[in-house]
């Protein structure tokens, strides 16, 4: 009997592993324009802004950063859906860049404020954790009376009655979350540095692009057009400008409630950070993508603050 071999075949490459590396540099050239495009708007905002009083740019600024929530949901226009896992570490972006806005936008210049003004480290830390409870307290009482859901919207189809009020909750405690980010955005550019309130600026508005996407796809998912969708990401952003005038108008009128703003501000975020965008960002099993996602966001968003 004789043995028979089967022909050797010389490997091949798998198709999945080309489109992978197809959408891997597709990212990176993405990136590469967004850092440009990011580096070019900031220089552009930083010189008009400059010309504007302190209360005027924290308002118009505001509003720029809300206007990424709209822009974010544009890629609706070609795409239905993601993926969960791209959604989590998109979700995990987004709080890395909030979570170094609190620290290095925020927390420290209101700690810096107010031993200036206070001339004492126990008086200014005071200040700081007061505001930041406050803060806090505030976002806490926003979530447990108004009604809105704590879930990562899934990919649904057919969906009921309940689904959809669902979803649209959802979407108002988006619009509530973006409520301290134009806060911060407004109570920043108070101190009069148009420099670090560019940053801010910039760093809140890019998180805020995953928060449109998610927003846009969870309609499209029930049923709803792609112009509702953009309206829909388009109106939960213009919340934002509405704290940033409640913060530029407070601090303009009461310098002295300065360094309490900045530390309000951080305790807010710092709140939505904690109670809602990374444990959404955990709940599919897709930590370690959420979490390298964090990473990202709060090395974007120091580069942003030494760079401006």
């Amino acid at each position: 009997m004789q043995d028979t071999q089967a022909p050797s075949q010389a490997p091949s490459i798998a198709p999945g592993g080309f489109i992978r590396r197809r959408w891997a540099l597709g990212i990176l050239l993405a990136a590469a324009v967004g850092a440009f495009l990011v580096w070019w708007l900031g220089a552009q905002m930083r010189d008009w802004l400059g010309t504007l009083s302190t209360l005027q740019a924290g308002m118009l600024a505001s509003l720029v950063a809300g206007l990424f929530t709209p822009l974010g949901a544009l890629p609706i226009m070609v795409l239905r859906h993601i993926s969960q896992r791209l959604e989590d570490a998109l979700m995990g972006f987004g709080a890395g860049v909030m979570l170094a806005a609190t620290a290095y936008s925020l927390a420290m210049p209101a700690y810096e404020d107010s031993l200036a003004l206070t001339g004492t480290i126990g008086w200014a830390l005071m200040i700081v954790c007061g505001g930041i409870i406050c803060g806090g307290i505030l976002v806490w009482g926003m979530d447990r009376f108004v009604p809105h859901e704590h879930f990562a919207l899934g990919k649904q189809g057919g969906a009921d009655a309940l689904q959809i009020r669902r979803i649209w909750l959802f979407i108002f405690a988006i619009t509530i979350h973006n409520f301290p980010e134009g806060l911060a955005v407004g109570v920043g550019y108070a101190r009069g540095d148009m420099a670090a309130g560019v940053a801010l600026t910039l760093g809140i508005g890019l998180q805020n692009l995953p928060e449109g996407l998610i927003v846009s796809l969870g309609l499209l998912a029930i049923g709803y057009s792609r112009l509702t969708a953009l309206g829909a990401a388009l109106l939960s952003g213009l919340v934002e400008p509405i704290g940033g005038v409640i913060g530029a108008f407070a601090v303009h009128v009461v310098d002295a409630l300065l360094p309490f703003g900045l530390a309000f501000a951080a305790g807010a975020m710092l709140f939505v950070i904690s109670h809602e965008i990374i444990p959404e960002s955990h709940r599919k099993g897709h930590e370690r993508d959420a979490t390298f996602g964090v990473l990202g966001g709060f090395m974007l968003m120091f580069v942003l603050d030494k760079v401006f």
